[in-house]
C-alpha cells in the first residue's frame, strides 16, 4: 500500500459522527484543572485551549507537571478540580479506552513477545475489531510509517528508530482526535532525533490530528509545534509560537530558560524618541526600543539574546549606526566555542560581568574569529533588546 493509499484509508474511516468543533471552538479546552499528590500541587489550576489539527508542545523543566497535565489527558490521572472538555464534552471522568485520546509512551511500551503486526494490532485487537478489519488497518499504519517488511520481527531485533515507528503507529491504529506523545525521542540520537521530528511534522499535516507533546527538549519543541506551553511549578508561564516566546519572552523566568540570554537589571532612567535609557550596573547606560507594552516599574531588565551581540575590534562601522544609538560595551574574551555553522564568545566586560555572543561562521577559515585575551567591543541596537518587568 502506497503512502497516498495509507493516507486516503485513513481519511474514509475517520469519518466520525460527531459535530465538528467550530472555528472559534478549540477542539481541546483544560479548564482550571488541579492535580495534588498529597500536600504538593503537580498542576496548579492550569487553564489551556488547544484547537483542531494543531501540533502544540508542552515546555518544561523536570517536576514542572507537563507529564502529569499529559495524564490526565490520556485518562491515567483524575483532575482533583477543573474540567478537560474534548468536542465540549466533559472528559475527565471518562476511562482511558472510552476516550478518543491515545498516548505514545516514553519508552515505547512495545510487548515483547509480539512481532510488529501484533503489537500494533493490540488495541484493535482489545476494542473487539473484527480480524478482516483490523489487519487492512494495520497495513495501513506499516505503510504510513514505512514499515513493510518488518512486520514479522519482534521489538529485539528492531532499532531504536524502528521501535518508536511501531509505537507510533500503534497509537494511530486506533484513530484517536488527539495523540498524546511522552518523550517520544528521547532515547534516540541525534541525528535520528532530527530526521524523526521532521517525520512526525509531516505525518501530522497529512493525516491533520491534533498532537501535542511533552518535552524538555527546546529545540525539538520550536522545531515541531506551532505552539508552545512553557511550564513551571504546575503552572503556565507563557504560550506563544516558538518566535514569539524566543523573541518576546514574557517574563525573566521565560527569557532564562528559553534560549541563552543576557540580562542586565537596571532602572529606566528616561523615554526619548521611542527609546528607553536604562542605567544598568554592568553595562552602563543601556538604550532600548519602546515595548509595545507600557513599563509601568521603575526596576526592569533588559534581555539581549547572544546572537544580537555583534563583536569587532574597533566598534561598529559607520554604515552600521544608521541613526540609531548604539549600545557599546569593552571587554576581553575569555572562552571561544566552535559549532561549525556558530562560534560562541564569552566576553568579561570592563565592569566585570560576562556577555555572551554567537556569531555566525561566514568564512571556511577563521579569518574573523577571535582569540582568548584579545580585547574586542561588543555591540547591539535598541531594538535587539528586550525590556522586562522585575
Amino acid at each position: 500500500m502506497t503512502d497516498d493509499a495509507a493516507k486516503a484509508a485513513w481519511d474514509a474511516d475517520s469519518a466520525r459522527p460527531e459535530p465538528q468543533p467550530a472555528a472559534d471552538v478549540p477542539l481541546l479546552r483544560i479548564d482550571a484543572v488541579v492535580k495534588k499528590f498529597g500536600a504538593f500541587r503537580a498542576v496548579d489550576r492550569l487553564s489551556l485551549d488547544i484547537r483542531a489539527g494543531e501540533f502544540f508542545a508542552l515546555l518544561g523543566p523536570s517536576g514542572c507537571g507537563k507529564t502529569t497535565l499529559l495524564r490526565m489527558l490520556a485518562g491515567f490521572e483524575t483532575p482533583d478540580q477543573g474540567r478537560i472538555l474534548l468536542d465540549g464534552k466533559d472528559i475527565a471522568q471518562v476511562l482511558p479506552h472510552q476516550r478518543p485520546v491515545n498516548m505514545m509512551f516514553q519508552n515505547y511500551a512495545l510487548f515483547p513477545h509480539l512481532n510488529v503486526r501484533d503489537n500494533i494490532a493490540f488495541g484493535l485487537k482489545r476494542a473487539g475489531m473484527p480480524r478482516p478489519q483490523h489487519d487492512t488497518r494495520v497495513a495501513e499504519m506499516v505503510a504510513l510509517v514505512k514499515l513493510e517488511g518488518l512486520e514479522k520481527r519482534k521489538p529485539d531485533q528492531l532499532s531504536g528508530g524502528q521501535k518508536q515507528r511501531v509505537a507510533l503507529a500503534r497509537s494511530l491504529a486506533r484513530r484517536p482526535q488527539v495523540l498524546l506523545l511522552d518523550e517520544p525521542l528521547a532515547a534516540l540520537d541525534k541525528k535520528l532525533r532530527e530526521s524523526t521530528q521532521l517525520e512526525l511534522m509531516e505525518l501530522q499535516r497529512r493525516l491533520g490530528l491534533t498532537f501535542i507533546i511533552v518535552t524538555h527538549d527546546q529545540e525539538e519543541a520550536m522545531t515541531v509545534a506551532g505552539r508552545i506551553g512553557v511550564m513551571d511549578a504546575g503552572r503556565l508561564e507563557q504560550v506563544a509560537t516558538p518566535r514569539e516566546l524566543y523573541e518576546a519572552p514574557g517574563s525573566r523566568w521565560v527569557a532564562e530558560f528559553v534560549g541563552d540570554v543576557n540580562l542586565f537589571e537596571g532602572q529606566v532612567e528616561q523615554r526619548e524618541n521611542s527609546r528607553l535609557a536604562i542605567a544598568t550596573r554592568d553595562a552602563g547606560t543601556v538604550f532600548v526600543a519602546e515595548p509595545r507594552q507600557p513599563v509601568t516599574k521603575a526596576s526592569v531588565c533588559v534581555a539581549i539574546r547572544p546572537e544580537k551581540v555583534k563583536l569587532s575590534r574597533r566598534g561598529p562601522a559607520s554604515d552600521a549606526v544608521n541613526a540609531r544609538a548604539i549600545n557599546r560595551l569593552d571587554g576581553v574574551v575569555t572562552d571561544v566555542g566552535y559549532l561549525g555553522g556558530l562560534t560562541t564568545y564569552k566576553v568579561k566586560l570592563d565592569s566585570g560581568a560576562v556577555l555572551r555572543s554567537s556569531m555566525a561562521n561566514t568564512a571556511r577559515l577563521d579569518l574573523d574569529a577571535y582569540s582568548p585575551g584579545q580585547r574586542v567591543v561588543a555591540w547591539f541596537t535598541p531594538d535587539d533588546c528586550v525590556v522586562l518587568e522585575q
